[in-house]
């Protein structure tokens, strides 16, 4: 078999076009995820269960279902239960962020559950309320520690994006699936698909990796 390197480069500038949309559904997702998570981590370590129990419902709900059946369920199922045309945009920004936002609920938990009680308590003691205590003393601890894993959840979230091509979303996935039907090259197709994911991740791995280098040396070197 002979790889066809003209199949590769006259679908090439369509499939980096999906590979740009991908991009940009990724960005938004994880930022509105992230705003979501920070929210709901505060909601669920908060000790009133009327924000604690509805937190914890939604991080068990959105973790222990598939990412597939939250996009039929919020593209298809909600327009039937509430009688409105779906809006394949909104609902596929819809339901990745607030997957992301449950993965990135326990990301924020742990990162604030890790800074020593103590800091708050003299936070408190000095005259703070318990919100400014969290703003200004547990939270931007807790944003340094979370960089990593943040990181990794925007990689994981760059690749789960490709689901909503399931609802016709032209992003890379769906337009890789578009040019093999055209060209009858499926492998041509999507070995060039494969390395746009790559060329996407690679970077942000390796800038997670950079970052968790440089937080450890930090730490080491306020700790000695």
């Amino acid at each position: 078999m002979t790889l066809n390197w003209d199949i590769m480069e006259r679908y090439l500038p369509f499939l980096v076009g999906g590979a740009w949309l991908t991009l940009r559904l990724t960005v938004i997702t994880t930022a509105l995820g992230t705003v979501i998570g920070l929210f709901a981590a505060i909601a669920r370590l908060s000790r009133f269960k009327a924000f604690s129990w509805p937190a914890a419902i939604y991080v068990d709900f959105f973790r222990g279902t598939p990412l597939l059946a939250q996009i039929m369920l919020i593209h298809f199922g909600l327009p039937q239960l509430f009688g409105y045309k779906p809006n394949m945009v909104v609902d596929a920004i819809a339901a990745l962020s607030i997957n992301c936002g449950a993965y990135v609920t326990e990301i924020f938990r742990a990162g604030i559950q890790s800074i020593e009680r103590g800091q708050t308590e003299a936070a408190l003691s000095l005259g703070m309320t318990p919100f400014q205590a969290m703003r200004y003393v547990i939270l931007p601890q807790a944003f340094r520690r979370v960089l990593p894993p943040l990181g990794n959840e925007f990689i994981a979230m760059l690749k789960d994006s490709s689901m909503v091509s399931i609802i016709s979303m032209e992003e890379l996935l769906f337009r890789g699936m578009i040019s093999a039907g055209r060209s009858f090259r499926p492998f041509e197709i999507w070995i060039t698909v494969a390395l746009l994911y790559l060329a996407m991740t690679l970077p942000f791995t390796r800038l997670v990796s950079w970052t968790e280098m440089k937080l450890k040396r930090e730490h080491r070197r306020e700790g000695s």
